[in-house]
């Protein structure tokens, strides 16, 4: 049970927080060991995903019986407003991190080895041109093909814009107690979101089958699936989390006048769609 103590926000003792530390580091750890082509990184992997997801499902589960019962105040509430924001703040800087290198590879590093200073890049690769999209020095003999912005990524462009308005309509049929309206806009979004990633995913196996496009594609083909694979990662984890608040809006667990948990949802989602624009113009199209 949560409390307040001297206008400040005191959580209850809890083993979720030391129990998601063991499970990220050991998911972390088993990342590393597959790479590196260790015979115990699947098995740390599978270790990592098993007891993390068994944190996210008790701590939120913790979270939700607590809200539920009433036992949060309004500071309580503004602490919870306050972590979603940085949490989300942490995911743009993710990205930014992300763009950056992307802006880098195309508007520096392209132009530095393809002339822009005669000296250093006949020092380096002698006679290489190069302009956006390649996969970089030492790769001119590779045959493949960039990803145009026709059809898949705007058909999903369509339909993470129109995610939004239907999580949007929701969002407002709820402050206004339509509950039958709120719950078919809400499977309206989650529908959305689950065809989202089947197109991802058929976009993957065009650009590896017919395409050539691979993470191993030189500069290229590792931005283009770093950026649009995280993104499809946040958006698998935003579609499970509209589809955990869509059974909650069913059981009733929102009112009108207090409803964080949906409202965080739905900065989530809005968020996902920001950076799937951002990833049209800069991935796809320039």
């Amino acid at each position: 049970m949560a409390q307040a103590e001297g206008g400040y926000y005191v959580p209850h003792g809890s083993n979720w927080p030391i129990i998601g530390s063991v499970g990220l580091t050991a998911l972390v750890v088993g990342i590393a060991l597959y790479l590196e082509g260790i015979g115990a990184g699947p098995y740390v992997l599978a270790a990592g995903v098993l007891i993390t997801a068994w944190m996210v499902v008790g701590w939120f589960g913790d979270v939700v019986r607590e809200g539920v019962k009433g036992l949060y105040s309004d500071q309580v509430d503004r602490s919870l407003r306050w972590g979603m924001i940085w949490f989300i703040f942490s995911e743009i800087m993710f990205f930014a991190a992300f763009f950056g290198a992307l802006f880098y590879a195309r508007a520096l590093s392209v132009p530095w080895l393809s002339g822009e200073d005669p000296a250093t890049s006949r020092l380096l690769w002698d006679s290489m041109v190069l302009s956006w999209p390649t996969a970089g020095p030492g790769m001119a003999d590779l045959e493949w093909k960039p990803m145009g912005p026709w059809p898949l990524p705007t058909i999903n462009t369509l339909i993470l814009l129109t995610s939004g308005m239907t999580l949007t309509i929701a969002h407002h049929a709820l402050k206004e107690g339509h509950r039958g309206k709120l719950i078919a806009y809400m499977w309206a979004t989650v529908a959305l979101g689950t065809i989202f990633i089947a197109f991802q995913s058929y976009e993957y196996y065009h650009a590896y089958v017919d395409l050539n496009l691979r993470l191993d594609t030189g500069i290229y083909g590792s931005t283009f699936f770093m950026l649009t694979g995280f993104h499809g990662m946040h958006v698998l984890i935003g579609t499970i989390m509209l589809l955990v608040i869509t059974l909650r809006c069913m059981k009733g667990h929102f009112r009108p006048e207090s409803h964080f948990g949906f409202e965080a949802t739905a900065w989530y989602w809005h968020f996902v769609d920001v950076v799937w624009l951002g990833l049209y113009i800069f991935v796809y199209i320039l």
